[in-house]
């Protein structure tokens, strides 16, 4: 550029002026985060990503390619606000300057992550977290706590697993919202309800995948508090294998989903009969036939024995599942 502008009247074509100010471009400014809306999100045959980030005043196009876009393990669509990680350069062919996204998260979760760090030093500096105090899951539990949501897709996973592994046990479902204004107090204290009723051996808390802000309640600090609490050991599947929580490192168990934790809390009945020798038959050996013993606990519901209760002796059907005679009291 220095030599362009000593040279008066000098020419130069379309190509190479395009290129100049790709170059100044690039080299005024750094790789940055950028905050907006996405718009016209197309996502080519090719693997790379196009799409329009916008605010009110103004948009710029964005490029996402394949070897980058590979790692985003969410699927970006119209309407969503989002901050990415970009390079500011120009693309010469059409002279339009635009942004070569490196990542791209969803708007907030930067803000999400730091208050998740905080937390997590907080608590550990505490010793909540320390192996000393994480206890061991008994081997034979004579019942099996479970919170979650009784719509979710996680509990129909877990009681499937439970009846496999060992149908005698009796289960009991304490239920709570998951997600959503308040999920993580109702999570606490559905924990809470499990440890003071001291009605099972072991107590699964879970809940099926979700992005950072779904899973949020169980990096609360009122949920962690509960299960550090707990008189019960608790085991904790939430999410995905890559998903941790708070509550994972709390949990005296992270198993990396809901169905890993049933597998944790509950022995297999096919291994102690392979156990067995030849065709002795373990005293008390569950059927091999039959349903998961299943109680659905509702904290907020008062019965006594001399009040009629409509629920109970029903079949609870969860997630479509007949899974076991259901009766709700507190």
């Amino acid at each position: 550029m220095k030599n362009l502008g000593s040279q008066p009247g000098a020419v130069i074509g379309v190509s190479a002026l395009n290129r100049l100010a790709r170059d100044v471009l690039e080299q005024a400014l750094p790789l940055m985060w950028v905050r907006g809306e996405i718009s016209n999100f197309t996502a080519a045959v090719s693997g790379h990503w196009y799409f329009t980030l916008k605010d009110p005043g103004a948009q710029v196009r964005c490029a996402l390619f394949r070897h980058k876009a590979r790692f985003v393990d969410w699927r970006p669509e119209n309407g969503m606000q989002v901050e990415v990680r970009a390079l500011v350069t120009l693309y010469e062919p059409r002279g339009e300057y635009q942004l070569n996204v490196e990542t791209m998260r969803r708007a907030g979760t930067g803000a999400l992550y730091e208050a998740f760090e905080r937390l997590k030093a907080r608590l550990g500096a505490e010793g909540l977290f320390n192996a000393e105090r994480k206890r061991a899951l008994p081997v034979f539990p004579q019942a099996i706590g479970v919170v979650t949501s009784s719509q979710a897709a996680a509990l129909r996973d877990v009681l499937t697993i439970l009846a496999r592994r060992m149908p005698s046990i009796p289960v009991i479902v304490y239920p709570t919202p998951v997600q959503g204004t308040d999920a993580g107090r109702n999570i606490a204290a559905a924990i809470a309800a499990a440890s003071a009723r001291n009605e099972c051996d072991v107590l699964i808390v879970c809940r099926g995948g979700g992005s950072i802000e779904d899973l949020w309640a169980f990096n609360e600090e009122v949920v962690a508090r509960a299960i550090h609490a707990c008189a019960i050991p608790v085991v904790t599947g939430v999410g995905h294998e890559t998903d941790f929580t708070i509550a994972d490192f709390v949990a005296d168990l992270r198993a990396p989903t809901p169905s890993a934790a049933a597998q944790a809390a509950a022995p297999d009945r096919r291994e102690l009969e392979r156990r067995c020798e030849g065709n002795a038959v373990v005293r008390g050996a569950p059927p091999t036939r039959g349903e998961l013993p299943c109680t659905l606990r509702a904290p907020v519901s008062r019965c006594t024995p001399n009040q009629s209760n409509s629920k109970k002796n029903l079949v609870a059907r969860v997630g479509g599942i007949s899974a076991c005679a259901c009766a709700v009291r507190a």
